[in-house]
């Protein structure tokens, strides 16, 4: 619901830090692997009830996650690289890892420091799965049918109450407020349920 608006707010200083970062040694795909590696260590610290470097960790991992595709963007529009199927595969498997890995960290310390129960994670981690799957395989039939969503990103992405910007602020909330991580997970999972069901629908009738 907010990534058409965060995008273009956050394009300038994106674009900014891309420029900056535009060295040899330094790529697209290099930015994924350490936003990925980030998100990792982030689920860690949560699962060791280290909540402030957990979402230093968590915010610094999407600040790299969303680096890479401007990076790649500014290369091209200077001839210096071309478009990586490979990068945007590698992108969104990476999404998938650190938002699942980010659930099971932050289920292990809040049920390890304030007895939280796990269900409400579970509920979000089934939540995902379908909400995922509903997108894929819309992306999937629909570059086959040439009935892609072009928006920039490199899956025809459907979007709805829950993307990305609502993600990361979610994941970023239960690890500010742990003690209230299972409350908050519990009425996540209902936003990214319903999200869920709004892509399956719209991708049945817009691949019809």
């Amino acid at each position: 619901m907010l990534d058409r608006t965060m995008r273009a707010a956050l394009s300038t200083p994106l674009e900014a830090a891309a420029a900056a970062l535009d060295r040899p040694g330094i790529t697209p795909d290099r930015l994924t692997v350490a936003g990925l590696v980030l998100a990792l260590i982030s689920a860690g610290a949560a699962a060791a009830q280290w909540w402030g470097a957990a979402v230093v960790l968590w915010l610094l991992s999407r600040v790299a996650d969303g680096l890479d595709g401007t990076l790649a963007r500014r290369r091209r529009a200077r001839g210096r690289g071309s478009e990586s199927h490979a990068g945007g595969f590698l992108d969104i498997a990476a999404d998938f890892i650190a938002y699942g890995v980010g659930v099971f960290g932050v289920a292990w310390g809040a049920t390890a420091a304030y007895g939280a129960p796990w269900w409400p994670f579970l509920l979000v981690l089934v939540a995902y799965y379908v909400n995922g799957t509903a997108f894929l395989a819309f992306s999937s039939i629909a570059e086959r049918t040439g009935r892609q969503l072009d928006d920039g990103r490199s899956l025809s992405f459907l979007g709805r109450i829950a993307e990305g910007t609502e993600t990361i602020i979610v994941h970023a909330l239960w690890l500010i407020l742990p003690f209230w991580a299972w409350q908050i997970a519990l009425v996540w999972s209902l936003f990214v349920g319903i999200s869920a069901a709004q892509r399956v629908v719209t991708g049945y009738r817009l691949l019809r």
